[in-house]
């Protein structure tokens, strides 16, 4: 069974209502064969990483950078999964109320160093969800989900 790995962090109803989106999409009852594990990113570990055959990261946008705890979480598990987690698919969702360019640059980053493979595009969410982001934080959680199993 393919293992799915959310890592978020969810500081306010905005994030959450993006979480709750994503985490149904994954656990849609037509994908048999995906296990997932949601962690908060202070939470997370390198085992965490290193079980997973996949990624969906979630961060808010603080002054133009990925959250602290998300970056805390990189910092935890990089150089212990770094060449056992090469090719692995992610996927991103981003939030934030001006702008999410510069978390999302920041996320990529490292991701890019871990050779990890972008497997959907990046949602990008600014102000309140709408019912079209959500459905988008939906859609982004089954197909990265749906491409475990594929």
């Amino acid at each position: 069974m393919a293992r799915l790995l959310i890592v978020h962090h969810t500081p306010s109803p905005a994030c959450q209502d993006l979480l709750d989106a994503v985490c149904a999409g994954v656990r849609d009852p037509a994908l048999t064969g995906v296990e997932v594990v949601v962690r908060p990113a202070l939470a997370a570990t390198a085992t965490d990483v290193l079980e997973a055959d996949g990624y969906l990261l979630g961060t808010p946008a603080n002054l133009g950078y990925m959250a602290g705890a998300l970056k805390h979480f990189f910092d935890q598990v990089y150089y212990p999964v770094l060449d056992a987690t090469v090719g692995r698919p992610y996927g991103i969702y981003v939030h934030g109320n001006l702008d999410v360019d510069g978390a999302l640059r920041s996320v990529e980053a490292v991701v890019t160093g871990l050779r990890w493979r972008r497997a959907q595009p990046p949602l990008r969410v600014l102000g309140l969800p709408t019912a079209a982001d959500l459905a988008a934080a939906t859609e982004l959680g089954g197909a990265l989900a749906a491409g475990l199993i594929a």
